[in-house]
């Protein structure tokens, strides 16, 4: 037995010894899922599984590192001095922020699945140590490596070792713990015949003796299946990890025909879908996501007020169907109650100046 399976006894109130054990793999249990040997690989990988032939497995993910590379593009061309991709005036640190946050979502997604990975790489770790550290006491006395046992071996279990294998109580009867195996804490009855003799490699004799007889092939044990299972590259999804992929990719879909839509459907209506630029009263030009209350614009027939305000000159048919639903349009001029327009309505007819009284966002 090595020292990670010394067994330490202790007497209880009534004076019977109890023996307690301290396993590798209960010290591998009890690892934080942020352990140093856990994170470091894991925080490599988020960046290695960047790679697209990578992201493409998830379609949602993919979909999103696309979006992160335009954008990252389109701010690239922002800051050499060039135009926003798409024709806006948004400002380069507006992309750059919608950037940042996209490239956050796919690193971390890749981070989360590294991590689940990386504990599960641990789990595999501490169970192929059970499997490697145990050593069978032979019913003649001999000793003999659990990795080494076959079928039909016949190996004696004390109290405090641990069941070197899978195989079957011929003798005895004892209380057995099966925590490292099934994650139940309270240990249970092993016995020779009926249904409850069958015993697993890996757990633990806490009290009596009992004669085992192997009934494994050495790699066949319920260990060697735990550790392929933990260590496998691809794994059998649940019902709830499909239907929320099914769920996703049909949302990031849909997401794809609007966007992609949009500018169809634009042309058909005959509407831009660029930022409203407002014609300023000394003749330039401002975006209106820039306009700042007391900025005086020249809205003109045909054209989209770009921001809240007053008619402070001028008198127009103004159609404000897309904020109030009405579809006859109102007369708008400078004075009296009839002066306030909303961004985003549009003028019809003749010629007005408003005075922003607005703030940006507001």
């Amino acid at each position: 037995m090595t020292p990670d399976n010394q067994p330490q006894t202790r007497t209880t109130p009534d004076g019977e010894p109890q023996v307690q054990t301290t396993t590798s793999s209960e010290r591998h249990q009890s690892r934080s899922l942020f352990d140093r040997e856990i994170l470091r690989p894991a925080l490599w990988e988020s960046v290695t599984k960047l790679d697209p032939r990578v992201q493409v497995r998830n379609p949602v993910m993919f979909v999103v590192e696309i979006g992160a590379v335009i954008t990252t593009v389109a701010w690239l061309i922002q800051v050499f001095g060039g135009e926003s991709l798409g024709g806006g005036h948004q400002p380069a640190w507006f992309t750059f922020s919608i950037t940042i946050w996209l490239w956050l979502t796919v690193v971390f997604a890749n981070l989360a699945e590294a991590l689940a990975e990386g504990r599960g790489r641990a789990q595999a770790a501490s169970l192929r140590a059970m499997r490697t550290e145990a050593s069978a006491k032979m019913r003649d006395g001999t000793e003999k490596s659990a990795a080494e046992l076959v079928r039909g071996d016949i190996v004696v279990v004390e109290a405090g070792e641990g069941i070197p294998g899978d195989g079957t109580v011929i003798e005895g009867i004892a209380s057995v713990d099966e925590s490292a195996i099934t994650g139940e804490s309270a240990p249970v009855i092993r016995e020779s015949g009926g249904d409850r003799s069958a015993v697993t490699g890996g757990t633990r004799v806490l009290s009596d003796q009992i004669v085992v007889e192997i009934t494994q092939e050495p790699g066949h044990s319920f260990l060697d299946r735990m550790i392929a299972l933990v260590e496998g590259a691809s794994r059998r999804k649940t019902p709830n990890e499909i239907a929320l992929g099914i769920l996703l990719a049909a949302l990031t879909l849909i997401f794809i025909v609007v966007i992609v839509s949009l500018r169809p459907f634009a042309l058909f209506a005959h509407t831009e879908l660029s930022e409203t630029t407002a014609k300023l009263r000394d003749g330039g030009e401002k975006p209106a996501a820039e306009l700042v209350r007391g900025d005086v614009v020249v809205v003109e027939a045909g054209e989209t007020i770009p921001g809240d305000g007053t008619v402070i000159e001028g008198i127009a048919s103004v159609d404000e169907s897309a904020i109030t639903g009405e579809s006859a349009p109102v007369i708008r001029a400078a004075g009296g109650d009839r002066s306030a327009v909303t961004g985003g309505t549009k003028v019809l007819s003749d010629r007005i100046v408003v005075e922003i009284t607005q703030e940006p966002g507001g």
